[in-house]
């Protein structure tokens, strides 16, 4: 019953920021997506046991390889998404979800309902994608010198 009054809730700007029941919400969607994971990583691992690799003929090969490496990179990020699912749980636990780990501000109902692995606010996010991003133009640059 508790379940169900969960699926069936929302949470509102109206209420106190990250009270019981929005960190409740958080962490039953955060348990379900990782489950989904979980689940369809090892769908993955049973169907790559059982796919012949080797074909006769090398454009299928080719083929076959490259839908392999496709696949294995989703896996990639899905295993990525478990661990951040995981910290973002150790954060409910801790009380600490829904905050900025640089700024200690408000990360945001609206960006949290769309990505719940959110560790930062927007404008942290931006300025530390910002400076990734100069940083990687100048690396290349440097190596093309």
């Amino acid at each position: 019953m508790a379940a169900q009054r969960i699926k069936e809730y929302r949470p509102t700007e109206d209420e106190e920021y990250m009270n019981e029941r929005q960190l409740e919400f958080f962490r039953v969607q955060l348990v379900t997506r990782r489950a989904e994971l979980v689940a369809s990583i090892a769908g993955f691992s049973k169907n790559l046991k059982e796919t012949n690799i080797r074909k006769p003929d090398p454009v299928d090969q080719s083929s076959n390889h490259t839908d392999m490496s496709r696949d294995l990179q989703t896996r990639h990020r899905q295993q990525k998404l478990i661990r951040d699912i995981d910290y973002a749980l150790e954060r409910i636990a801790d009380r600490e979800y829904g905050y900025c780990e640089v700024s200690g501000e408000e990360i945001g109902l609206r960006r949290l309902l769309a990505r719940p692995v959110a560790t930062m606010s927007v404008d942290v996010q931006e300025k530390f994608e910002r400076k990734a991003s100069g940083h990687q133009r100048f690396a290349v640059t440097s190596c093309v010198i």
